[in-house]
C-alpha cells in the first residue's frame, strides 16, 4: 500500500516512516499543505495520515477540500486535541478515523487496517480467489493442502491483485504501489517481484498473466 503522510514532526514522521516501511507499505512524507496538495494531484494514495497543526495552515482545511473534491481516499487524523466536540468536528469534515496523540505504532496500524477494510468492504483481513486464501496481515497464502509466507513488497503486491482480480494493472500503476518517490528503481523491479509472486502461487490454481504491452493480471488457472 502507498501512504501519504503529512506531518511537520520530523522525529515522529521519520519513525512513521521507518515503522510501515518494514512492513512492506510505501509512505510518501509531506512536511506541509502545500507539499500534500502536489502530492495527491501527482499520486493516488491508498491512506492519507493528516496531522493538524502544519505550518502553512491547519489540515481540516485540507480535509475539507479533499472531500469536496470527492476524493475517497481514506484519511486518518493525527491530533493532539482529545476534547469530544474537536473529535467530532473532524469526523463531520470527513475524516474516517482519527487517532489522538501520543499513541501507539501497533494501534494507528490497527486503525489503519480497519480503515481500508471498511472501504474495501472487507469485514476480515482474509481474502479469497481461485481457491486460494490470502491472509493480508500474517502475509500468508494457503490453500487446504500447503502454504507459503510472503516477503513484504511480494505481500504488498499481492494486495493489489486481489484487490481487483482479473483487472488489468500496468506496470506504471503497480510501482505506484511499491515504491516511493526517493526509491532510485525502474519498472524491471515490476517484473522481478511479479516473477517471485508466480514461483509462490504455481502450487494453486490463482496466476498473474502477463498481458502483453499493457500489464498484468491475477487469473484462475485451470
Amino acid at each position: 500500500m502507498r501512504f501519504l503522510l503529512v506531518e511537520d514532526n520530523a522525529d515522529l514522521a521519520r519513525a512513521l516512516v521507518g515503522r510501515f516501511a518494514v512492513n512492506g507499505h510505501v509512505v510518501d512524507h509531506s512536511v506541509c499543505l502545500e507539499d500534500a496538495e502536489l502530492a495527491t494531484r501527482t499520486v493516488s494514495y491508498d491512506l492519507i495520515l493528516l496531522d493538524i497543526m502544519l505550518p502553512d495552515g491547519d489540515g481540516r482545511e485540507f480535509l475539507r477540500r479533499h472531500r469536496a473534491q470527492d476524493d475517497p481516499t481514506p484519511v486518518i487524523v493525527l491530533t493532539a486535541r482529545s476534547e469530544v466536540s474537536d473529535r467530532v468536528g473532524i469526523l463531520d469534515l470527513g475524516a474516517d478515523d482519527y487517532i489522538t496523540k501520543p499513541f501507539e505504532f501497533a494501534e494507528l496500524e490497527a486503525r489503519a487496517r480497519a480503515v481500508m477494510r471498511r472501504l474495501g468492504g472487507a469485514a476480515g483481513n482474509t481474502r479469497e480467489f481461485a481457491g486460494l486464501v490470502f491472509d493480508s496481515t500474517a502475509g500468508m497464502i494457503s490453500t487446504p493442502d500447503w502454504s507459503e509466507q510472503l516477503r513484504n513488497r511480494e505481500l504488498r503486491l499481492l494486495e493489489v491483485f486481489f484487490s481487483a482480480p482479473g483487472q488489468i494493472f500496468s506496470k506504471s500503476h503497480l510501482m505506484d504501489r511499491l515504491f516511493s518517490f526517493s526509491d532510485d528503481v525502474s519498472e524491471n523491479a515490476i517484473e522481478v517481484y511479479v516473477g517471485r509472486l508466480r514461483r509462490k502461487l504455481s502450487a494453486s490454481h490463482a496466476h498473474i498473466e502477463t498481458v502483453r504491452g499493457v500489464g498484468y493480471r491475477m487469473v484462475r488457472r485451470e
